[in-house]
Order: structure tokens, then C-alpha cells, then sequence
């Protein structure tokens, strides 16, 4: 399942780029901006629903 779900953001996201009209691959600096924006967002996630767990309760 954990494929599919890659294979499917993989998509979306070359349908983005060529929206944008942006080279694929990316140039590295944003290649690895990107990377790093989604690793932040990745642990981003359980830390704010964490938080929002904890001021509900």
C-alpha cells in the first residue's frame, strides 16, 4: 500500500512540475529544499496533533 500511496504523491507531484513548466529533475538546491520541507512536514504532523491533543484535554 505504502507504494501505491508513493507512486500516487510521485504523480500529483510531476503533474505539478509540469504545470509549473519546472525541468525534471529539479535543479539539486531545490530538489533538496524540497526534501527537506517534506521531512519537516513528515515530522511536523504528529508534533501538531500532539499539541492540539493536549490543549483539548
Amino acid at each position: 500500500m505504502n507504494y501505491l500511496i508513493s507512486l500516487a504523491i510521485g504523480l500529483l507531484v510531476g503533474v505539478i512540475y509540469g504545470a509549473l513548466d519546472f525541468r525534471s529533475p529539479a535543479p539539486p538546491a531545490i530538489a533538496l529544499v524540497g526534501l527537506m520541507g517534506m521531512l519537516l512536514g513528515e515530522k511536523l504532523w504528529p508534533m501538531g496533533r500532539q499539541l492540539v491533543s493536549g490543549w483539548l484535554s
